[in-house]
């Protein structure tokens, strides 16, 4: 707000010179751009300089001070300011700073007010500072408010820590003042601070709270708040009772009535929190009088995690309210609202159809597009015809944004109505040969390679409207992808011979890139349809001389494959081509030769699959530090992120002597919470696998403020799991406030993969009372424990995700001697992607080409998984599912492994 504030004097203060001034500036010949806008006026800083302005500062040394040729000088000097113009110590200290100091004797508010943002703008030295500090301080105590309120903030810009205690008492004045401008400019001031000072900005909290309960000024409310949650926002357990607390009170501040709905909703979704009495709130502030708080609290209602149908519909109601207002904001956020709610509720704004409906016809295009999009979302397959003609109408009129989110609802509209794909396909092939940008040319071609992947009637409609659009296509990109789905899919349909000449021309008419994209296409035709093949031979001979060399290597290549008409190689270069990891191949080469037994030849298959080490580089991190900053992360880890934290773990643990003689990591597990992420003590879990033990690592945080926890340690039960005995228990010596502590507990187990469940465990510590003020430590102490919620080692922590490019071809490389499959009825999942999920983290493996995505309207999905069980042994496992007439989700599960013992097990991990 005050860098609004400031920019907006600015402006203000240009526009005073030009009138009041009648400031004159050399006449110069306009530039063409303001010729062509039509302006009308020179501009008023044209010719302005370094050296000039410089040179004009010397008139704050006059006795008889000009205010309006000093606030003239003042505007140049922030225009260089501005544009990033740099002054040396010496120029602004000795030539500007130093002189403009005197102008303080002037009473003239309009040069002090210039004064104030001159001194932000240079930001002088702690030794230049001193000088103006008196001043500044005096004028906070002035009887001009705004005198007063400017003042504080340049304070608080320029000042350092140590005479920041000098003006702290001022401050806190300055925040309870009965001035709204004083006080606004003092927390925001605060807020600044914050970032530099956050210990004596904490100091401020009673007058902070006296200004937030303060009902005189809806500013003041607001800005109150805003730095009371800065303050505590790293205190979960402190923010659930400020937003308890102020949630049975009326805020006068309808900004402030936002802020806290906002923060609310944090609340509610960091804590995973049940409490009915948030939501409550909420929907009470639906009936706020502002509009602005009535929004926002339908918004966040929509946006709750785990939202019911029967809870959104008091927030659905009021935003068709809004669709009728009159007010263009209002009905451009309400429907933007909706849009969102109908992606994962489609029947729920179906009520809101016919306002909709509508707004089609609104001179907004924003809001029109927007209504349009909700509607394909909601609407029946009966009115897709009605709404592809009208969005026709006013395509070309609206941004290249929300172009892209037509194209989305209509992807997923054709993938709800798949008999509705040639209407779709139509619309789409008209308006990507309108003019657009890259991202819009892009939404519009993965719309339609996706729908010619799941929709077979569309494969040839679509490929041909393609084919179309390469031929005029600007995007390098999106022709060789075209061009590379040409390839796959154009040989399999009914008349492939269609589609040769528009990759021909690619070939004649791009650049070399798309040159060799063609060639390679051309020769997939060549390889799968015999009919063509003499043709496609002809075409490839007259690429040989052209003048890029990856073009004329593969015509050469294919050429001579293709002629040699064997079949066998012809599959195995063209047809079947596998995207091999050279690291993978590389590394194997290198075990095979320094085990230097060359009596059995190189498996390339095992090479293709085997597991590759591949070493993170964390660039001026200790282990330590690297650790927490995963551990902060713990909700956002996946399995297939793990193998990126190995070296990290891996590091940390070798420094640990108790740990030296365990061997070499085999995999670590994604943090496990095993508390309530706002509990007084924060701990999280995470199993780090070797050949015969695992250490379990434990991430503990300190969030009471007033207290030091010392000599912590966890202790675990393990009478419910047999053939495993304790190796040792490394404590964590002392955890202040915010701080992350480490304690481990090694085990050896006798089985390979044994599962456990350790039940019992619990935090235990000496708890030592700790003044934050003075840092000072009680020398005796509490003996405590805290229970921990239990532990459970399954075959995920045993498993390291693989990465494979081509899964076909490990599979096919992999012996069928140990498959098993089975077939699963997933009740209590919803969808499909539900399901995916769930079987991804069971398991434990990384999801190969992309199958870990899952359209949200798809009615069948192949999970294809891979990964490397402790031991070195590879597991494939593929997922077909589908959803049935009754709405559940059936699962037919086909594993295949190198031993019957790891098939067994995965089979019983998805079973359990």
């Amino acid at each position: 707000l005050q860098t609004l504030c400031d920019t907006w004097f600015k402006q203000v203060q240009k526009v005073w010179l030009l009138r009041e001034s009648n400031m004159s500036f050399p006449s110069e010949k306009k530039d063409d751009d303001e010729d062509e806008m039509g302006l009308g006026y020179e501009r008023p800083f044209r010719g302005v300089d370094k050296a000039h302005v410089i040179q004009e500062a010397r008139m704050f040394n006059d006795p008889n001070v000009e205010p309006a040729r000093c606030i003239q000088l003042m505007t140049k000097l922030l225009y260089l300011l501005g544009k990033g113009e740099n002054f040396s110590s010496k120029e602004s200290t000795e030539s500007i700073f130093f002189p403009m100091t005197k102008l303080f004797q002037s009473k003239d508010e309009k040069l002090r007010r210039m004064m104030y943002l001159v001194i932000k703008e240079l930001k002088p030295d702690s030794d230049c500072v001193i000088i103006v500090t008196s001043t500044l301080t005096k004028d906070m105590n002035a009887t001009n408010d705004l005198f007063r309120a400017n003042a504080i903030r340049v304070l608080c810009t320029i000042t350092d820590t140590a005479m920041l205690t000098a003006i702290e008492r001022y401050l806190k004045q300055a925040i309870v003042d009965k001035q709204p401008l004083v006080a606004s400019a003092a927390l925001v001031a605060g807020m600044k601070l914050m970032k530099s000072n956050p210990d004596v900005v904490k100091r401020w909290v009673n007058e902070i709270n006296q200004a937030a309960n303060d009902k005189s000024s809806q500013m003041v409310q607001y800005h109150a708040l805003s730095l009371l949650y800065n303050i505590k926002k790293s205190d979960r357990l402190a923010v659930s009772k400020l937003v308890a607390q102020l949630s049975k009170t009326q805020l006068k501040s309808p900004l402030a009535q936002c802020l806290l709905i906002r923060y609310t909703v944090t609340v509610m979704a960091e804590g995973n929190t049940q409490d009915r009495s948030y939501y409550e709130f909420l929907e009470n502030c639906l009936r706020h009088r502002s509009e602005m708080v009535i929004f926002e609290a339908a918004r966040a209602i929509c946006q709750l995690p785990n939202v019911s149908q029967r809870e959104l519909t008091p927030a659905i109601t009021v935003l068709q309210l809004f669709l009728s207002s009159p007010k263009p904001s209002l009905r451009f956020a309400a429907v933007r609202a909706l849009n969102r709610v109908a992606m994962a509720f489609p029947l729920t704004v179906t009520s809101c159809n016919l306002d909709l409906e509508n707004m089609i016809s609104d001179s907004n295009r924003s809001i029109a597009t927007l209504a349009i999009t909700t509607l394909l979302k909601t609407g029946s397959e009966s009115s897709v015809d009605r709404l592809m003609k009208q969005i026709s109408s006013f395509m070309s009129e609206i941004a290249d944004e929300f172009k892209i989110m037509v194209v989305d609802a209509i992807r997923a509209l054709c993938l709800k109505y798949p008999q509705k794909h040639r209407v779709l396909i139509n619309f789409l092939s008209t308006i990507l040969r309108e003019e657009g940008g890259f991202e819009f040319k892009k939404a519009i071609t993965d719309t339609m390679l996706a729908l010619i992947n799941d929709i077979p009637d569309a494969v040839e409609p679509g490929l041909l409207h393609l084919c179309e659009f390469i031929e005029d296509c600007e995007f390098t990109y999106l022709s060789t992808q075209i061009l590379h789905v040409l390839g796959k899919r154009g040989p399999k349909t009914s008349h492939p011979g269609r589609y040769i000449r528009h990759i021909y021309n690619r070939i004649i008419l791009e650049n070399a890139t798309v040159r060799s994209a063609a060639v390679t296409s051309l020769a997939k035709f060549g390889a799968q349809v015999p009919s063509l093949r003499s043709n496609i031979i002809t075409l490839l001979r007259r690429c040989v001389h052209d003048a890029d060399d990856e073009v004329r290597d593969r015509s050469t290549f294919y050429g001579t494959i293709l002629a040699s008409e064997s079949e066998p190689m012809i599959k195995k270069y063209i047809v079947d081509v596998v995207p091999h990891k050279l690291d993978g191949v590389q590394k194997a080469i290198e075990d095979y030769i320094e085990a230097s037994d060359f009596t059995t030849s190189f498996n390339f298959a095992k090479a293709v699959t085997m597991p590759i080490h591949v070493p993170t580089k964390e660039a001026k991190k200790t282990p330590q530090q690297a650790v927490a900053e995963v551990a902060a992360n713990a909700g956002s880890s996946i399995a297939s992120k793990r193998q990126e934290t190995g070296t990290i773990y891996a590091d940390l643990l070798n420094q640990i002597p108790e740990f030296a003689g365990f061997g070499a990591l085999f995999t670590s597990s994604p943090p496990v919470n095993l508390t309530e992420s706002e509990a007084e003590y924060v701990v999280t879990c995470i199993k780090h696998v070797f050949p015969e033990h695992i250490v379990f690592h434990f991430n503990i945080k300190n969030t009471m403020e007033e207290e030091q926890l010392e000599n912590v340690c966890v202790e675990l039960d393990l009478s419910d799991c047999p053939g495993c005995s304790f190796v040792a228990s490394i404590p964590s010596d002392a955890i202040k406030f915010e701080q992350p502590g480490m304690a481990y507990v090694a085990i050896r187990r006798t089985k390979a993969m044994a599962n456990m469940f350790l039940k019992n465990c619990k935090l235990t510590f000496v708890r030592k009372e700790y003044d934050p003020t003075s840092g000072e430590v009680a020398p005796d102490g509490d003996e405590d424990d805290y229970p921990l919620d239990e532990i459970e080692v399954g075959l995920s922590d045993y498993t390291k995700p693989l990465s494979l490019p081509d899964f076909r071809s490990a599979w096919e490389a992999m012996t069928p001697d140990n498959d098993l499959s089975q077939v699963f009825r997933l009740e209590k999942y919803k969808s499909i992607s539900d399901a995916v999920v769930a079987i991804q983290e069971t398991l434990g493996m990384d999801a190969c080409e992309n199958s870990a995505s899952v359209s949200s309207a798809a009615r069948q999905h192949r999970l294809l998984l891979s990964g490397v069980l402790l031991g070195e042994l590879a597991v494939l496992v593929r997922a077909d599912l589908r959803t049935s007439a009754s709405n559940v989700v059936e699962m037919k599960l086909m594993i295949r492994s190198q031993t019957p013992e790891v098939s067994e097990a995965v089979l019983e991990a998805v079973s359990s």
